[in-house]
């Protein structure tokens, strides 16, 4: 999988987390026995620009963690005709990061990395809308980033 990262936050530090973003989408194709050449877009903000794209996209008018968006909705969409096929985008609110760090008691490493697969799951058309589908998806989340970053 090929991730490509923009970060608009303008704090270089976020780039510590790029090869963490490739190691973790590696393991994310791997348990899902995804053989194909895919692409996901991730796009570190702040939190004033994700909550302008929650409210545009979403009419939530507040700012979230992370918001995805998928180029197909399910998986027959994804029988497309190019030679790698780009799922969407992650936008990852850096703030959120930060606090949530700090609520939960973990390091900004964790966080950042839940919320990126949190992300990709949502672009392979996971969801959580109801309770066995977020268990389902939870599980899977940390069945990809235990491993590689600890609690």
């Amino acid at each position: 999988m090929i991730c490509t990262i923009v970060n608009k936050t303008r704090d270089a530090s976020w780039k510590q987390y790029y090869a963490r973003f490739e190691e973790l989408a590696k393991r994310t194709c791997e348990k899902l026995k995804i053989t194909e050449d895919i692409s996901i877009s991730v796009i570190l903000v702040k939190t004033k620009k994700i909550h302008e794209i929650n409210l545009a996209y979403r009419q939530i008018d507040r700012p979230t963690d992370v918001i995805s968006f998928a180029i197909c909705d399910s998986e027959d969409d994804y029988e497309l005709e190019e030679e790698v096929k780009e799922l969407g985008d992650v936008f990852i609110n850096v703030d959120a990061v930060k606090e949530q760090a700090e609520s939960y008691g973990h390091s900004e490493e964790r966080e950042i990395c839940f919320l990126f697969i949190h992300g990709l799951l949502h672009c392979l058309g996971y969801d959580h809308m109801n309770k066995k589908d977020e268990k389902k998806m939870f599980d899977l989340q940390n069945k990809i980033l235990d491993p590689v970053v600890s609690r």
